[in-house]
């Protein structure tokens, strides 16, 4: 089951995800992001080291280091 966040100000389930981005220097970035469904890259847990946080304004989430 993929990780979700209720938004506060919509109402509307996110869903976190994560992407792996190559460098040009061969290495790897992670990219964590959520979305309004679930797709292959959904994640089931929050990582290590990071909170969630509301945008104040647009209601959406994303995450941030604790």
């Amino acid at each position: 089951m993929a990780y979700s966040v209720k938004s506060n100000k919509s109402g509307k389930e996110y869903y976190l995800h994560l992407r792996e981005q190559k460098r040009k220097d061969g290495g790897i970035t992670k990219l964590y992001y959520f979305a309004g469904e679930v797709r292959d890259d959904a994640v089931d847990a929050l990582p290590e080291g990071y909170k969630v946080v509301e945008n104040e304004r647009t209601g959406l989430p994303f995450l941030k280091r604790a």
